[in-house]
């Protein structure tokens, strides 16, 4: 794993994983991993199949609970809140996108399940779609749009919570090479322009 900007301080750490360790078994994923992430930072894991990458993405979102260590986000530590209460968002690797639903719909869909009210579900929805440029897509299903729009809509959904940390799996392994430079750019244009912190895996160094 490298981590891509020198480390913050401690204390002026965004982010904070100390000594985290995630056995399955007699497996060990990930041993005895520290980090420091500042906020606002575009922080990329970057390693080869099977090193803990997503393993360790997966404990920052709450899918999976660290065997030892801890984790802090923003000074608060994780490590009892469950995944619903975590100031976090994660885009997957596939972008989950419900196919029967409009682009509009899924992007919603996490405000709705908060019971988020109808004029701020609206609001924010227009917003999250006009910052990723889908707003004319609204309507469309999921098999009406290309793999970076998809892609696009996955981003919207997963900043319309405004999340403090937004987490990234593998977030261009779905897309053909020759897009897959341009999706790049526009995805760190997007991130820039919003107050989020971001992990991203991948194995791919150019990407990183």
């Amino acid at each position: 794993m490298i981590h891509t900007f020198p480390a913050p301080s401690v204390a002026d750490a965004f982010v904070r994983i100390e000594n985290v360790v995630k056995k399955f078994g007699d497996s060990t994923a990930v041993d005895n991993v520290n980090l420091t992430i500042a906020k606002n930072e575009l922080f990329a894991l970057l390693g080869s199949s099977g090193c803990g990458k997503s393993t360790l993405l997966r404990m920052l979102a709450g899918l999976e609970t660290a065997t030892s260590g801890k984790i802090f986000v923003d000074g608060e530590d994780l490590a009892s809140l469950p995944p619903y209460r975590r100031p976090v968002n994660m885009m997957f690797q596939s972008y989950a996108l419900f196919p029967h639903m409009t682009v509009e719909s899924n992007v919603a869909f996490g405000l709705k399940q908060e019971g988020t009210p109808k004029h701020e579900i609206k609001a924010r929805v227009t917003d999250a779609l006009a910052l990723v440029q889908m707003s004319k897509y609204a309507q469309r299903k999921p098999h009406q749009l290309s793999g970076g729009q998809q892609q696009r809509v996955a981003l919207a959904r997963s900043l319309v919570k405004r999340p403090k940390l937004l987490l990234l799996d593998e977030p261009m392994s779905a897309l053909d090479k020759k897009i897959r430079q341009k999706t790049q750019l526009e995805l760190v244009n997007i991130i820039e322009k919003v107050d989020v912190t971001c992990v991203m895996v991948t194995h791919d160094q150019e990407e990183a």
